[in-house]
Protein backbone atom coordinates (compact mmCIF):
# COMPACT_ATOMS: atom_id res chain seq x y z
CA UNK A 1 0.00 0.00 0.00
CA UNK A 2 1.49 3.17 -1.06
CA UNK A 3 -1.83 5.73 -1.41
CA UNK A 4 -3.21 7.77 1.04
CA UNK A 5 -6.91 7.08 -0.13
CA UNK A 6 -6.22 3.28 0.75
CA UNK A 7 -4.41 3.91 4.67
CA UNK A 8 -7.18 5.96 5.09
CA UNK A 9 -10.08 3.51 3.83
CA UNK A 10 -8.50 0.67 5.80
CA UNK A 11 -8.47 2.79 8.96
CA UNK A 12 -11.70 4.22 9.25
CA UNK A 13 -14.07 1.43 7.47
CA UNK A 14 -12.06 -1.29 9.07
CA UNK A 15 -12.03 -2.96 12.21
CA UNK A 16 -8.92 -2.35 14.48
CA UNK A 17 -6.80 -4.07 17.83
CA UNK A 18 -4.54 -2.65 19.73
CA UNK A 19 -1.57 -3.86 21.11
CA UNK A 20 1.16 -2.38 23.81
CA UNK A 21 3.25 -1.94 20.50
CA UNK A 22 0.95 -1.65 17.55
CA UNK A 23 -2.17 -1.15 16.52
CA UNK A 24 -3.44 -3.48 13.44
CA UNK A 25 -6.69 -2.66 10.93
CA UNK A 26 -7.96 -5.08 8.93
CA UNK A 27 -10.33 -3.85 5.73
CA UNK A 28 -11.89 -6.95 3.45
CA UNK A 29 -12.02 -5.46 0.03
CA UNK A 30 -13.43 -8.67 -3.00
CA UNK A 31 -11.97 -5.92 -5.87
CA UNK A 32 -8.58 -6.57 -4.39
CA UNK A 33 -6.11 -9.77 -6.05
CA UNK A 34 -3.64 -10.12 -3.04
CA UNK A 35 -3.52 -8.71 0.14
CA UNK A 36 -2.47 -5.08 1.12
CA UNK A 37 -0.32 -4.53 3.72
CA UNK A 38 0.93 -1.04 4.56
CA UNK A 39 3.02 0.17 8.37
CA UNK A 40 2.58 3.62 10.10
CA UNK A 41 5.64 5.07 11.80
CA UNK A 42 5.46 8.50 12.79
CA UNK A 43 8.57 10.19 13.51
CA UNK A 44 7.43 10.52 17.47
CA UNK A 45 9.30 6.99 17.12
CA UNK A 46 12.24 8.13 16.74
CA UNK A 47 14.98 8.66 14.03
CA UNK A 48 15.14 7.31 10.47
CA UNK A 49 17.11 4.81 11.52
CA UNK A 50 14.79 3.51 14.54
CA UNK A 51 11.64 4.13 12.36
CA UNK A 52 13.19 1.77 9.53
CA UNK A 53 14.34 -0.72 11.69
CA UNK A 54 10.78 -0.87 12.69
CA UNK A 55 9.44 -1.19 9.30
CA UNK A 56 11.42 -4.17 8.32
CA UNK A 57 10.54 -5.24 11.22
CA UNK A 58 6.96 -5.68 10.65
CA UNK A 59 7.44 -6.25 7.23
CA UNK A 60 9.29 -9.37 8.16
CA UNK A 61 6.43 -10.67 10.75
CA UNK A 62 3.94 -10.18 7.51
CA UNK A 63 6.12 -12.17 5.02
CA UNK A 64 6.42 -14.71 7.62
CA UNK A 65 2.38 -15.12 8.40
CA UNK A 66 0.93 -13.69 5.40
CA UNK A 67 0.08 -17.71 3.96
CA UNK A 68 -1.97 -17.76 7.31
CA UNK A 69 -4.36 -14.63 6.39
CA UNK A 70 -7.81 -15.93 6.21
CA UNK A 71 -8.88 -14.92 2.19
CA UNK A 72 -12.34 -16.37 2.40
CA UNK A 73 -14.02 -13.29 2.55
CA UNK A 74 -11.73 -11.85 0.33
CA UNK A 75 -8.55 -9.94 0.36
CA UNK A 76 -7.63 -7.70 2.67
CA UNK A 77 -6.13 -4.07 3.04
CA UNK A 78 -3.75 -4.75 6.31
CA UNK A 79 -2.63 -1.38 8.26
CA UNK A 80 -0.13 -2.01 10.97
CA UNK A 81 0.27 1.21 13.13
CA UNK A 82 3.44 1.17 15.37
CA UNK A 83 2.87 2.69 18.73
CA UNK A 84 5.56 4.87 20.80
CA UNK A 85 6.99 1.52 22.75
CA UNK A 86 7.74 -0.42 19.78
CA UNK A 87 11.31 0.97 19.78
CA UNK A 88 11.94 -1.19 23.13
CA UNK A 89 10.41 -3.62 21.58
CA UNK A 90 12.29 -6.97 20.76
CA UNK A 91 11.55 -9.15 17.16
CA UNK A 92 10.02 -11.72 19.08
CA UNK A 93 7.84 -9.15 21.61
CA UNK A 94 6.35 -7.09 18.41
CA UNK A 95 5.38 -10.57 16.52
CA UNK A 96 3.70 -11.78 19.34
CA UNK A 97 1.83 -8.74 19.96
CA UNK A 98 1.04 -8.42 16.14
CA UNK A 99 -0.56 -12.34 15.99
CA UNK A 100 -2.36 -11.31 19.33
CA UNK A 101 -4.20 -8.62 17.23
CA UNK A 102 -4.85 -10.62 14.15
CA UNK A 103 -6.33 -13.09 16.38
CA UNK A 104 -8.53 -10.76 17.82
CA UNK A 105 -9.41 -9.31 14.63
CA UNK A 106 -10.02 -13.03 13.49
CA UNK A 107 -8.03 -12.61 10.11
CA UNK A 108 -5.78 -15.44 10.63
CA UNK A 109 -7.18 -19.25 9.16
Amino acid sequence: MTRHAEFSRARQEGDAKGGAYLVLSSLVDRNLSDHHAGVIVTRKIGNAVTRNRLRRRIHAILAKHLHRIDDTQGKRYIVTILRWRAPSATFDELEKDWLKQATRLGILA
